[in-house]
């Protein structure tokens, strides 16, 4: 792939193209096909079955989203589970807040992990950090083997399809909230509003069934399907609407900020509409 438009098909009538430099790397794990390519636009980029699955250009949006909504939300996160996410950019995230003690990176495929660090510096960074811990194994069953042992808890998955479909099922959810302390919470991507409204509606009601406070929120993806990107979060105790900024640690961001925080959790009507229809209703 080399001086050539790279397309993604994102749905049955949608595709993203990216005019390509050239391909850095291409293997076959154990797990999935994985490339890693420049562009023109984006800078270098991470593909997972040929789906994209982040770029320099535009990773921090949603890092610091699916990272500092949950850690400012817990008054004093110190320790910290991500489930996937082998890129590193979550973790780099984690490791701003300076309550955090541990940041356990639980990863499948090794490989992805090795190649982020090669080709994606700015990304990975944080993977070397004193305080961080990597895994190779599988997230589900780490989860179900935990008990009372993380403040934070969040998933950064590969779109739900194959093994990765146990990460948005009720019986995790169910898992999660038992491997959370008495005060922990949990944030999940949960996809493109535009295109998966059922999942999105079918994860807040078990959310809701199982923590006591459980939000969705926004925000934007310009690689992801239709650039606006949904996640969802159960929390024990704390309301993420509820933070108190005086105490919350000033961090050095390109996208988040208190307001966006704020704003995110502000659904537009046809993001309510997903929420309040019944499953037998269409789209």
């Amino acid at each position: 792939m080399q001086g050539i438009w790279f397309s993604e098909l994102q749905t049955p009538g949608l595709a993203i193209s990216v005019k390509l430099k050239k391909t850095l790397h291409h293997e076959k794990t154990p797990y999935q096909d994985l490339a890693v390519v420049e562009t023109e636009s984006y800078g270098r980029m991470l593909l997972l079955d040929n789906i994209i699955q982040t770029t320099v250009g535009d990773e921090f949006f949603y890092h610091e989203m699916i990272a500092h909504v949950p850690l400012n939300t817990h008054p004093n996160p110190r320790t910290a589970l991500v489930i996937g996410g082998g890129d590193g950019g979550v973790i780099r995230e984690i490791i701003k807040h300076p309550s955090i003690e541990k940041a356990t990176l639980v990863e499948i495929d090794a490989r992805v992990v090795a190649n982020a660090r090669e080709y994606l510096p700015e990304i990975s960074c944080g993977l070397d950090d004193a305080r961080v811990e990597i895994r190779f194994e599988d997230g589900i069953e780490h989860v179900r083997q935990m008990e009372n042992a993380y403040d934070v808890i969040i998933v950064d998955s590969t779109d739900p399809i194959g093994p990765a479909v146990g990460l948005f099922s009720a019986e995790f959810y169910r898992n999660v909230y038992r491997a959370l302390k008495p005060d922990g919470l949990f944030v999940a991507q949960t996809e493109s509003p535009l295109f998966n409204g059922r999942l999105i509606r079918r994860i807040q009601r078990d959310l809701a069934e199982i923590f006591p406070i459980a939000r969705l929120y926004l925000g934007t993806v310009p690689t992801y399907p239709g650039g606006l990107w949904s996640f969802s979060l159960g929390s024990k105790e704390y309301d993420p609407l509820e933070v108190d900024w005086k105490k919350a640690p000033q961090l050095v961001t390109r996208y988040y900020t208190p307001a966006i925080h704020q704003g995110a959790f502000a659904l537009p009507p046809f993001v309510q509409e997903i929420l309040e229809k019944r499953d037998e209703e269409e789209f």
